[in-house]
């Protein structure tokens, strides 16, 4: 990734935090957003102690405007051009697993929606005038968005639309755009259990950089084929 530019949303903790410690570890001019901008600079500091080169913006993606600016902040960090899109911010509201639609509030379904979905909307949409050449956008999902499962309420709904977003940006645009599903991982957002985050940054890196683009471009990668593609 030597040269080339990396956005990575929600970055601040979780997957988004390994995902932006593995491209700036793999030399990209990284460029990282989320909403608390405390904890963002904090990763930045660390991503910056470890020798990687990083740009830290808060940025809110139900926002357009702070992502329109996150995507000129990004052009003006690197070489002009962005590479790599990890569209990865997302929030759950509630205990995972425990957040039935029977007892779900509007709250809840509306930010869950205009965050996880729509979020990925506006992180694609403004990314488009500033690809390069060989692009890659990857959205992180989880099979909810594929299977009904009790207890994930519009959380699950939300990322069945961000999953259906990819697909109508991967029809519309010659850059692949896919989404990429690496199962339970242990974060705060999705509770115990499950991958290291670390391990599912591997795997997100690999889509960005050595998956075949024929087969990221409006698809869901799986774990499986992260492990058939890397033996």
């Amino acid at each position: 990734m030597d040269s080339a530019t990396a956005v990575v949303t929600g970055a601040s903790r979780g997957i988004g935090e390994q995902i932006a410690h593995a491209v700036a570890d793999a030399g990209a001019q990284t460029v990282i957003c989320a909403r608390d901008a405390e904890a963002l600079d904090a990763v930045a500091t660390d991503i910056r102690d470890a020798g990687g080169s990083v740009t830290a913006i808060r940025t809110d993606v139900r926002d357009e405007y702070d992502v329109e600016r996150l995507f000129e902040t990004a052009t003006r960090a690197g070489n002009g051009a962005i590479q790599y899109v990890v569209a990865n911010a997302g929030v759950y509201h509630g205990t995972a697993g425990e957040t039935p639609l029977t007892e779900e509030s509007y709250a809840a379904f509306d930010d869950h929606l205009r965050t996880n979905a729509r979020g990925v909307f506006s992180t694609i949409r403004e990314a488009v005038p500033h690809l390069g050449p060989d692009a890659r956008i990857v959205v992180p999902t989880g099979v909810v968005a594929r299977e009904g499962m009790p207890g994930y309420g519009s959380y699950a709904v939300s990322k069945a639309a961000a999953e259906a977003v990819a697909r109508g940006f991967a029809a519309d645009l010659d850059t692949p755009v896919g989404a990429v599903d690496p199962g339970q991982v242990a974060t705060d957002l999705s509770g115990d259990g499950g991958r290291d985050p670390e391990s599912v940054a591997e795997m997100v890196l690999w889509a960005l950089r050595e998956a075949d683009p024929t087969a990221l471009d409006s698809s869901v990668l799986d774990w499986g084929d992260y492990r058939s593609a890397t033996r």
